[in-house]
């Protein structure tokens, strides 16, 4: 989004110093900066403003900065208290430029892949701007705005939390007019507690939702369809069950994983085929197919965009080894509900040797043993081998190594015809196993 520096610092209530240049987006990321962008400087474990004069050296044409302009850097500085909290106020500056179509993407698991399929499918009808990757906390939002085109007529954002409060913050800054919510699950509970407190943290969206608003949510998931009262929006709904407003029939995986089946919607029915791998896409297709329903794209245009829709990566990508072996890479993140579905997608191969490398499910608080050892003996009731790394909690039936170079080690006996399944969260980064095997 394009923007006088001056502009900026009326946004972020600082001082401007130095010319009035054009901004272009922003970054926080002095490795990632563009031509023309605002240097955010973000304090945390490093103070980001260390790194503005790299910013400047790669092309920011201004910062902002709670510490004062830097002696001997030659760009536009933007002075303010705190550099996040104005980054906040920056991204509601943004905001207020963009048009009605901002839809705002949470839940426990999915929501990454759900925003995804979301921009798709308004790519389809709409010029479209996403969050990036999983950018989906109060930086990652001001940013998805920041870099939106300047023709921008749909936003997908992505909204995470990490305790109560932290998703209406987010709805502050974004005012999203359309609100999924994919499920509730047993994820972060030693941050939040409990699985109520999530519950109510991730109902925050559809609460900040207009009256004239759609709030999109899964009839699949008790918890979830039961915020229905909570928001003074529009319902609708979505799953497998028949009485969803949006529902599909007639699902099959070819021998990719990647699910067909029959879209029926208030708007019409369709056929679909899905890029993205795994039968629990099904489920997060229907979202983005109820949020661009309700958005007015028809329901022609929907298969297109669900078959074409770009996924984040470490998501299910599917590969063949020089050996023959297939390796399904869903390391960027897990908990038990993920680590189920995935499982049960690594069944469905036809496939000799089926193995499963798992690293640790983090931050699920007291009942993280039991989450571990209930994956290791679904894996074993479906046929599964669990190769487990440097985690302890996956019980008896798992092989036990220590780290990468002995779970590629445990996988030599592994030949053509077998299939390879690593996952892990996002602490264990175990797509360093799928890259060696490749």
């Amino acid at each position: 989004m394009r923007m006088q520096a001056s502009d900026v610092a009326d946004a972020v209530g600082g001082e401007l110093i130095g010319p009035d240049v054009t901004v272009t987006g922003a970054s926080i990321d002095s490795r990632a900066v563009a031509e023309g962008r605002l240097f955010v400087p973000i304090v945390a474990a490093r103070d980001g403003h260390d790194f503005i004069p790299a910013a400047v050296q790669a092309g920011a044409s201004a910062y902002l900065t709670a510490t004062g302009p830097v002696a001997g850097v030659d760009a536009t500085a933007i002075t303010c208290a705190d550099t996040a909290e104005a980054f906040s106020d920056l991204g509601r500056a943004v905001r207020r430029r963009l048009p009605e179509r901002v839809v705002g993407v949470t839940g426990s698991v999915g929501k990454t892949s759900t925003k995804d399929l979301l921009a798709g499918v308004l790519a389809t009808t709409f010029v479209t701007a996403a969050s990036e990757k999983s950018f989906n906390n109060e930086l990652g939002l001001p940013l998805t705005l920041a870099n939106a085109p300047d023709d921008t007529e749909a936003v997908v954002a992505e909204m995470g939390a990490r305790g109560i409060g932290h998703i209406a913050h987010l709805c502050s800054i974004a005012h999203p007019t359309v609100g999924v919510i994919t499920r509730v699950e047993a994820v972060h509970l030693e941050l939040f507690g409990s699985i109520d407190a999530v519950a109510q943290a991730k109902g925050e969206l559809i609460e900040a939702l207009p009256a004239d608003g759609i709030a999109v949510l899964n009839a699949d998931h008790e918890v979830v369809i039961g915020m229905a009262p909570r928001t003074s929006a529009r319902v609708l709904s979505y799953g497998l069950t028949p009485s969803a407003d949006v529902s599909a029939t007639d699902i099959t995986l070819d021998d990719q994983l990647r699910a067909s089946f029959r879209l029926h919607t208030p708007w019409g029915s369709t056929a679909v085929r899905l890029g993205a791998r795994g039968e629990h896409q099904v489920a997060n297709a229907l979202a983005a197919a109820a949020a661009a329903g309700g958005l007015g794209v028809p329901v022609e245009a929907m298969a297109g965009g669900l078959l074409g829709a770009a996924l984040s990566g470490l998501r299910m990508e599917m590969t063949t080894t020089a050996a023959g072996v297939i390796v399904i890479n869903d390391a960027y993140n897990a908990n038990p509900t993920s680590m189920s579905a995935a499982l049960r997608s690594l069944a469905t191969l036809n496939a000799g040797r089926r193995v499963a490398v798992l690293g640790s499910m983090a931050e699920l608080g007291d009942d993280s043993d039991r989450h571990h050892v209930a994956v290791a003996e679904q894996a074993r009731d479906l046929g599964i081998e669990v190769i487990a790394v440097d985690e302890p909690a996956y019980g008896p039936s798992a092989t036990h190594v220590a780290g990468v170079d002995e779970a590629v080690a445990a996988l030599a006996g592994t030949a053509a015809g077998d299939a390879v399944l690593v996952k892990g969260s996002r602490v264990a980064a175990l797509e360093r196993v799928a890259d060696r095997l490749a």
